[in-house]
């Protein structure tokens, strides 16, 4: 009898354990890809890259054949007009070395231009998984697409994703 009123006890206290926390999660990167306003952010944030990759290449290619040149050249050059070719072309790789870094590195114009495009549409999502998950009385909200080892499974029950797109108004 007592081990039948012990696992009563128990099997109360693990249901109501159970409800005391509720889960969601939501697919941001779903979500995102289904907002037009993203869409054309990620487009114009893609464009710009590619014209300062374009950039980089030109100058890069511009250096090639700055060295070949000098290669071709090197026996007829004096000692004096070989090392203001190698400065120069030195010089020339600093500068697209520095552009790359200044378009592309951890605090470069890709990064910046991300942070200006796609921030606020994050920020709006963001917002809206917040505001459902305080009226459903949620207690967390995993990031689906966040690519931690956080969720090994996820219940589709649970998506939250559908109704942040219809709170965003899609």
């Amino acid at each position: 009898m007592k081990k039948l009123i012990l696992s009563f006890v128990v099997f109360i206290a693990v249901i109501f354990s159970a409800n005391a926390q509720r889960f969601a999660y939501v697919d941001t990167k779903y979500v995102l890809e289904k907002l037009p306003e993203y869409t054309a952010a990620q487009q114009k944030l893609d464009n710009q890259a590619a014209a300062w990759q374009k950039e980089i290449d030109t100058k890069n290619e511009a250096l090639k054949n700055m060295y070949t040149k000098y290669q071709a050249e090197e026996f007829l050059l004096t000692a004096e007009l070989k090392t203001q070719r190698e400065n120069e072309i030195v010089k020339a790789e600093d500068e697209l070395k520095t552009l790359q870094k200044n378009r592309f590195g951890l605090e470069g114009d890709l990064f910046k231009k991300r942070q200006e495009l796609i921030q606020p549409i994050q920020d709006k999502v963001f917002d809206a998984v917040q505001k459902i998950a305080q009226t459903r009385s949620y207690d967390f909200v995993f990031d689906k697409a966040s690519g931690s080892s956080a969720m090994l499974f996820t219940n589709p029950q649970y998506d939250i994703s559908e109704e942040v797109l219809k709170k965003l108004g899609m």
